[in-house]
């Protein structure tokens, strides 16, 4: 059952224009101040693998699974690195289920910029259809074609910004708007009174989920999914 609290801050995100989807989703952005991607450039940096943003934390071994409606995701922060167009990234593996079979296994480039933004550098996907990978749909990496780096994360996020957080063309182009500080959110993981509640726009499948994250864990909502664990070193 879905918590009543969820229930109400997903009813009210819905009220926002257009905000859950519909041919005209993109319009959720409109009016809101669009922050420069140019804070992720590689030439900018110097970059940090210290991933500390007090909204989106990723320190080596954090570790978070969701849950709802039959599916699962459980997000890890590996010792791993990767250098994308020059930069060195840390990897953060996302692994998806539904109905308790793994349909995706995602390796996430990201990495902190000068001003505390979380920088996402691309991503390698391998899509699983009965326990086999069939697909990298969604794969994409910054400085392959016209790909850039995105903001998974501003470092200081305030109520009517948004950002593209994947800057791939035709491949991979979602951006997220800030739209509430502060709500208080119930999950089986706890209550959270300092969250920020965000809209993802896709704008490739002309979808909107809304996701809250809380300071100093990390994201506690992903649409349908709700926070069940969380482990911080």
């Amino acid at each position: 059952m879905r918590n009543p609290i969820l229930v109400l801050v997903a009813s009210t995100l819905c009220l926002l224009p257009l905000a859950c989807g519909g041919p005209s989703a993109m319009k959720v952005l409109e009016g809101t101040r669009e922050l420069s991607v140019e804070v992720c450039d590689p030439s900018g940096g110097p970059f940090s693998l210290d991933i500390t943003n007090p909204f989106l934390p990723y320190p080596e071994g954090g570790r978070w699974v969701l849950e709802g409606g039959g599916d699962r995701v459980q997000i890890t922060v590996l010792s791993d690195t990767e250098v994308v167009a020059g930069v060195t990234t840390r990897v953060v593996e996302e692994r998806e289920w539904e109905g308790g079979e793994l349909v995706e296994v995602s390796r996430n480039f990201v990495v902190q910029a000068p001003d505390g933004s979380v920088c996402y550098y691309g991503e390698e996907v391998d899509d699983y259809d009965d326990g086999k990978i069939s697909g990298h749909g969604g794969a994409w990496r910054a400085g392959e074609g016209n790909a850039k780096p995105g903001i998974l994360m501003a470092g200081r996020p305030e109520v009517g910004i948004s950002h593209k957080l994947e800057v791939s063309p035709g491949s991979a182009e979602d951006a997220a708007a800030v739209v509430a500080i502060g709500d208080s959110v119930t999950v089986p993981a706890g209550t959270f009174t300092d969250t920020l509640s965000v809209l993802d726009v896709n704008p490739l499948h002309n979808e909107v989920d809304p996701k809250h994250y809380a300071r100093g864990i990390g994201m506690i909502v992903d649409e349908k999914l709700e926070l069940i664990e969380y482990t911080l070193p």
